[in-house]
């Protein structure tokens, strides 16, 4: 019987070619929506293999569901949102991305980019002028209308400098841009200065100093609502705010206050407080949608087809071993096999 694959949600074509060689594959349709936990109960009845992303919350029920249930891959670093306890007592091999450090080396990339396209976008207004020139008011060159903030000399200041934030210097220092950082460990003095960043003792400092402030930190209890209401006051009333890092990093009522009251001069946003694990649907809160000073964008670093084609190729490879009754190579649950 030709083993049956399921996949959580629309992913590019080369994926679905490898599972359709040695499996019949069936594709979540939507694109407006994540799917439900029922329904991929349902979907996981009628499947042996798991097709799940970064994103795809697997509970227990979803794991018991179907006792044939032969293996699941997770286009993600690690399998936090799948019940491995539930798959350890089953004994379902679970897998994630590999080469992982090789594959988030791209979304790294991809992150940083998007991160300095909204950082431009904020700069010279874009989203602005796109909605003033297509409501026809175009009708003055050189005008005052529209007038940003630019990039040469001014001040970028990085909460954090990972992966990501190591990335994006280059991307502003090409830019002209001087660039400030705080993080729990300071670089050495060699590598600030290969970078070209200025070390501050702490987020007050960078907010304080700069004109547009990036979110470059991990997610953690230390870093919980590490920036709000207090933070917000303590930036410049021209500065701006973007977050690619993690949505609750920011305390999303406290931003809409000092986007609508003027207390920041806008954001740009790709990462929101209503995300997996603590919601099943990521969404923006319906308020900014009303706020003309934020850019909003869908959780999309590392959105390009190159990078998520990389992405998918490899959750799909994982399911390819299983299949063939070999050793995926993002395994991360080895003891269903040592055992």
């Amino acid at each position: 019987m030709t083993p049956r694959v399921f996949v959580v949600q629309p992913v590019p074509d080369a994926a679905l070619a490898l599972l359709r060689e040695v499996a019949e594959v069936t594709v979540y349709p939507h694109l407006d929506r994540q799917i439900t936990t029922d329904e991929l109960v349902a979907s996981a009845k009628r499947t042996d293999y798991l097709f799940a992303m970064h994103e795809t919350i697997v509970p227990a029920e979803v794991v018991r569901a179907n006792p044939r249930l032969r293996g699941i891959s997770v286009v993600a670093r690690s399998a936090e949102f799948i019940d491995l306890a539930t798959a350890r007592e089953l004994r379902i091999p679970v897998a994630t991305l590999y080469p992982a450090d090789e594959i988030y080396g791209r979304i790294a990339k991809a992150t940083a980019d998007l991160t300095a396209g909204m950082l431009l976008s904020l700069a010279y207004r874009l989203l602005d002028a796109d909605r003033f020139t297509r409501q026809g008011r175009f009708k003055q060159e050189q005008s005052l209308a529209l007038m940003g903030l630019g990039c040469p000399g001014k001040t970028v200041g990085l909460i954090g400098l990972g992966v990501v934030g190591e990335l994006l210097v280059p991307r502003l220092r090409s830019f002209e841009m001087e660039v400030l950082y705080t993080k729990r460990t300071r670089l050495s003095e060699a590598r600030e200065r290969a970078l070209g960043v200025t070390w501050a003792s702490g987020k007050d400092e960078v907010l304080r100093g700069s004109d547009y402030v990036c979110i470059a930190c991990d997610y953690n209890s230390s870093t919980h609502r590490l920036i709000g209401a207090r933070e917000f006051r303590l930036m410049r009333r021209s500065a701006y705010l973007i977050n690619t890092a993690r949505g609750r990093i920011v305390d999303e009522p406290a931003l809409i206050a000092a986007l609508r009251d003027g207390t920041i001069a806008g954001a740009a946003l790709d990462v929101y407080w209503n995300e997996p694990p603590e919601t099943h649907d990521p969404a923006p809160s319906e308020a900014l949608y009303d706020l003309h000073n934020v850019i909003l964008a869908p959780h999309n670093g590392g959105a390009t087809w190159d990078v998520r084609t990389a992405m998918t190729v490899s959750c799909a490879q994982n399911i390819v071993a299983m299949i063939k009754g070999e050793r995926p190579p993002g395994l991360c649950n080895p003891e269903i096999y040592d055992g």
